[in-house]
């Protein structure tokens, strides 16, 4: 956004101090402001400013999953449907008016990095939409209603994989984190990231969560809490990116 603004002679600010911004601005003829992941609170004097507010994009229909990490929460919640939200900033943590929702289906298999891109791109669309509003003097503003939830930032906790948990939920949790930070585990006592992961085959194998019952096609197939998780692609200590069923073979391959 920088270097574009630049090219095109669009002054550039970057404040260290929000709150000194506002005053140093505080008789600038400004129409509007629209954020995107800034991941800063701006102040109430800041928000003051723009003549037709501050509008704000982000990635969840809104009053769900509030905060920090929306996309990589409805991941790990199995959400099969998200979307943007345009909303009117106000002092709260993502509570202010919805000026435009839209929303978009999550395919099973999608993980964060390919949803946080597709929805960047739907909501450069929507923002648009919002923007040419504005311009025409007409945003509507429809408070937000229904049920909230806050999401809170990564934490290392939140990243280790506990095989005794049902698969389903490990699968989502892949989905979450991947391609970074990416799900952290131990299979054969090697930490290792996963990257990707599907629900395995039904089994009858009498072994703990953690151990590995065998490879299927590309995977490495680990007893879940409940069942089986194929770990299709991992990253091991001093490898790169590898099949769950390369990572198994290697394992064979060690001496005893």
């Amino acid at each position: 956004m920088k270097e574009a603004a630049l090219q095109l002679g669009i002054p550039v600010h970057e404040p260290k101090s929000l709150r000194d911004f506002a005053r140093q601005h505080a008789n600038d003829n400004y129409d509007l402001f629209v954020l995107a992941s800034y991941g800063r609170i701006l102040p109430q004097d800041l928000l003051d400013l723009p003549k037709l507010g501050a509008l704000n994009v982000h990635p969840s229909l809104l009053p769900k999953y509030r905060g920090a990490t929306p996309i990589q929460t409805a991941l790990r919640n199995g959400d099969g449907e998200t979307g943007v939200t345009i909303m009117l900033m106000d002092a709260g943590m993502d509570t202010g008016d919805i000026v435009l929702q839209e929303r978009m289906p999550v395919a099973a298999d999608e993980r964060y990095g390919e949803l946080h891109d597709r929805l960047a791109r739907f909501g450069a669309q929507v923002l648009s939409h919002a923007i040419d509003l504005a311009r025409s003097g007409y945003i509507t503003r429809t408070p937000q209603h229904g049920e909230s939830s806050t999401t809170s930032p990564l934490k290392k906790e939140d990243l280790a994989i506990d095989w005794r948990a049902p698969a389903s939920k490990i699968v989502n949790a892949v989905r979450a984190f991947a391609p970074s930070p990416a799900a952290r585990a131990e299979i054969a006592g090697v930490p290792v990231k996963l990257l990707r992961a599907r629900i395995g085959a039904p089994t009858i194998a009498a072994v703990q969560p953690g151990q590995i019952i065998g490879t299927a096609g590309d995977a490495v197939s680990v007893r879940s809490g409940d069942g089986i998780v194929d770990v299709v692609e991992l990253v091991a200590p001093n490898r790169g990116q590898q099949s769950g069923a390369a990572f198994a073979q290697s394992l064979s391959a060690k001496p005893r």
